[in-house]
């Protein structure tokens, strides 16, 4: 029988298949303490090509991929790191079956109708330490009014980091329309998260919007110093990462996308139990794929891990959007749940 933490897991699954129709909790675990997560029959395909944001947002998938969560579903699951500027491109090439990557992207991409997306679960909250603002450690900018009029590197693109930025400066009347006395600046270049830390360390940039594990690896390797955290005010339990399907892909593969769901799920909730877990997930991953050394496995912040999609919660995401003029006009976002 299912004890602990995993009596937990075993009810939440129970609950996931009741809505989704696919039958009940087997209440076991497996020889390797994993649980076993109900099956799901009837699966149209059984290898997908999963592109996946290689950060600590994408916890509960790698938990399931290394746990072998997803195996016990009969599916095979093929990661890629995922570039948000790219990836929801390739998913509409049919080139991904999933992908999971940030929510702003995916609204922005729904509302230029280059794609027509379906969010099958949350990825992550927003908590403290999760994503902040750096600086070198001899810098002159120690607050946030020290950002005037520097280049402030984070990816200009219509990105969550972006937004979450704009919030945090707005808020604090700092700045950021060029035709404002000494805005904050920002790069005329894409800037994926990756390419942050070197471009602080280089001098490129004056300071730089940093996610996990990245936020850790500069300062342990650079001493680089927090001047910000970017969940405070508006954006506290901001939601980050979404995973989504396009809504064909989710008509044409209805009981392969459940089996991917109850994998998932079960990787939230223990990503959301078990920090234990997160860090080996981490560990375990290539080189170049995401993956990190122990150190900083054990030192770096988490966001949360919501186990059920909120429409609510998600809402807040297009409204932020527009209130900054990412959007024109309010957006739905039960376009994006339906």
């Amino acid at each position: 029988m299912v004890t602990g933490k995993y009596r937990i897991l075993a009810m939440v699954l129970a609950a996931s298949l009741t809505l989704l129709g696919a039958g009940c909790v087997t209440g076991e675990t497996n020889v390797t303490g994993v649980p076993a997560v109900p099956k799901v029959a009837g699966l149209e395909k059984t290898t997908l090509n999963v592109a996946v944001s290689p950060v600590v947002d994408s916890a509960g998938f790698f938990i399931a991929l290394r746990d072998g969560l997803f195996a016990q579903e009969g599916l095979t699951v093929n990661y890629s790191p995922a570039l948000a500027d790219t990836v929801i491109a390739g998913q509409v090439k049919g080139q991904y079956d999933i992908t999971a990557t940030n929510y702003v992207s995916y609204i922005e991409a729904q509302v230029t109708h280059r794609a027509d997306l379906r969010i099958v679960a949350e990825g992550s909250l927003l908590q403290a330490g999760n994503r902040v603002i750096m600086t070198m450690p001899r810098s002159k900018i120690g607050t946030l009014d020290g950002l005037r009029g520097q280049l402030l590197g984070v990816n200009p693109d219509l990105s969550v980091g972006f937004l979450l930025t704009a919030s945090l400066l707005a808020e604090n009347g700092i700045p950021i329309n060029k035709n404002s006395p000494d805005p904050v600046k920002f790069p005329d270049f894409s800037m994926p998260y990756p390419d942050a830390a070197p471009a602080l360390v280089s001098g490129r940039v004056a300071a730089a919007v940093m996610t996990e594990p990245f936020a850790t690896q500069l300062a342990e390797n650079y001493g680089a110093v927090t001047i910000a955290d970017l969940s405070v005010g508006a954006t506290q339990q901001f939601p980050v990462l979404g995973y989504a399907v396009t809504k064909a892909w989710a008509r044409a593969y209805p009981n392969t996308l459940k089996a991917f769901q109850v994998a998932l799920t079960a990787g939230q909730e223990i990503a959301d139990t078990n920090r234990s877990a997160i860090e080996a997930a981490f560990v375990s991953l290539k080189p170049g794929e995401g993956h990190i050394d122990k150190r900083t496995a054990a030192l770096m912040s988490l966001p949360s891990f919501p186990l059920n999609i909120d429409a609510a919660r998600l809402q807040r995401v297009p409204d932020v959007m527009r209130e900054f003029g990412f959007l024109k006009h309010r957006f739905n976002i039960q376009e994006l749940l339906s």
